[in-house]
């Protein structure tokens, strides 16, 4: 991890949106790295935060679920405060007031931490998953990696820290794909809980599915279908109809997982779908730059049926 810059204003986040556009197919990430007060440290990728700033004024509102501070207003968006040392049991010896603005799956929300420390470039194969690994914060981390000193950064899980404090996305109706032969779908994500919900829109579609936990896995798994498919004269896409995975993770990125499958052969004529909470314009100009066809941002369960439909023939 050579690159490091200090967060010394909210204005570096944006200073080099056109840099980090240039990590698509590098393989590597930039995490933003912040304290709760004790002596472990977090990180957060880059592109999930707008801002740093002072929280301000929270006002708590009825029925808040736990963790969640309460609302605040910033620059004409009224958004909801997450604290995250409640969330990851670790004890404030004072009120923390320094706010992380994110956008995930299009929605803006605060997350309160004590303070922020600067921004690291990793290796994504740097980058190890948590699951299976024993953690007290269990779920809320995603993946962890190393700095220089050898020391840990625990990286969280954005999508299970939202499921816990507001619940789920419902996946409502969802019509089923009428087709004269089997549909499949092969997808990659290293998120427990987004794997659950696309499995359930597979489902409700009627399309069989087949998952991996990072993009390593999914190449992995992929390339031997791939194997299989030449070796016995079989055409691949009569046995995968689209490919659809996450953005970041752990091992091997969406991105590179992308551009290995554009440049095999093999792999011509089955769409990729990258599936992400990242829905920034920098992150679909990122997806498009190594040939993503599609890009949903999540999780909507009736955008990705709509997308995916004319995609199953």
């Amino acid at each position: 991890m050579s690159y490091t810059e200090d967060m010394t204003s909210s204005d570096s986040l944006l200073d080099h949106v056109d840099a980090r556009t240039n990590l698509a197919g590098t393989n590597k990430m930039e995490i933003l790295l912040f304290s709760l007060g004790g002596e472990e440290k977090f990180g957060i990728n880059v592109f999930k935060v707008k801002e740093v700033s002072q929280a301000g004024k929270i006002t708590r509102t009825p029925n808040m679920p736990g963790g969640v501070d309460g609302i605040v207003s910033l620059r004409g968006h009224v958004m909801p405060v997450l604290n995250l040392a409640k969330f990851m049991g670790v004890k404030e010896t004072a009120p923390h007031q320094t706010m992380m603005v994110a956008e995930y799956n299009t929605h803006i929300l605060g997350f309160l931490v004590k303070d922020v420390d600067r921004i690291i470039r990793v290796d994504w194969d740097k980058v190890r998953p948590t699951e299976g690994m024993l953690s007290d914060k269990g779920a809320l981390i995603t993946a962890i990696t190393n700095l220089d000193d050898g020391s840990l950064v625990s990286i969280l899980d954005v999508e299970q820290i939202l499921s816990d404090a507001f619940g789920e996305a419902i996946v409502g109706n969802v019509e089923k794909v009428e087709a004269g032969h089997e549909l499949c779908v092969f997808f990659a994500d290293d998120s427990m809980v987004a794997r659950r919900k696309i499995t359930e829109v597979l489902d409700k579609m009627g399309v069989k599915h087949i998952q991996a936990n990072n993009g390593q896995e999914a190449w992995e798994r992929l390339r031997g279908m791939a194997d299989g498919a030449q070796s016995s004269g079989q055409d691949l896409r009569d046995q995968i109809q689209v490919i659809l995975t996450d953005a970041e993770m752990p091992v091997m990125d969406g991105y590179v997982l992308t551009q290995n499958i554009k440049n095999d052969k093999r792999f011509e004529g089955i769409p990729v779908v990258m599936h992400s909470s990242l829905s920034s314009d920098a992150n679909r100009a990122m997806g498009k730059r190594v040939g993503v066809d599609y890009y949903v941002p999540k999780f909507d369960s009736q955008v990705l049926s709509s997308t995916l439909r004319p995609l199953l023939t």
